[in-house]
């Protein structure tokens, strides 16, 4: 794996995190609105709505340079839109990049089937 595919993996991982965070919290002021008069809606919506953009750009750009199927494109984008999904997408992600480390020392060594 080359220095930029790594780097727009690593750039998905840390807003995948966020934006995951951010859907919830988002439902959360959604009830909240729809319970009490706290609106928090307007600027969660927001706040989310601009991770999620970045989400999407960043998803787009690892896509493009690490060459996934569009199995796993059509998966990681599926995850984005899941309340939870950022959570998992990080996780697959690190395990990705950690295979992809741990084969890059295998070939540098020359070990065979690497």
């Amino acid at each position: 794996m080359d220095l930029k595919t790594a780097s727009a993996l690593r750039r998905l991982r840390l807003v995948s995190a966020p934006e995951a965070i951010s859907f919830l919290l988002l439902l959360v002021c959604s009830v909240l609105k729809r319970t009490s008069d706290f609106n928090a809606v307007p600027a969660m919506g927001m706040i989310h709505g601009v991770l999620f953009v970045l989400y999407v750009v960043f998803w787009a750009d690892a896509w493009n340079r690490a060459k996934w199927p569009l199995k796993n494109a059509a998966l990681y984008f599926v995850l984005s839109v899941l309340p939870t999904g950022g959570f998992f997408a990080d996780r697959r992600l690190k395990r990705e990049a950690e295979d992809a480390v741990i084969a890059t020392r295998a070939r540098r060594e020359g070990v065979v089937g690497a």
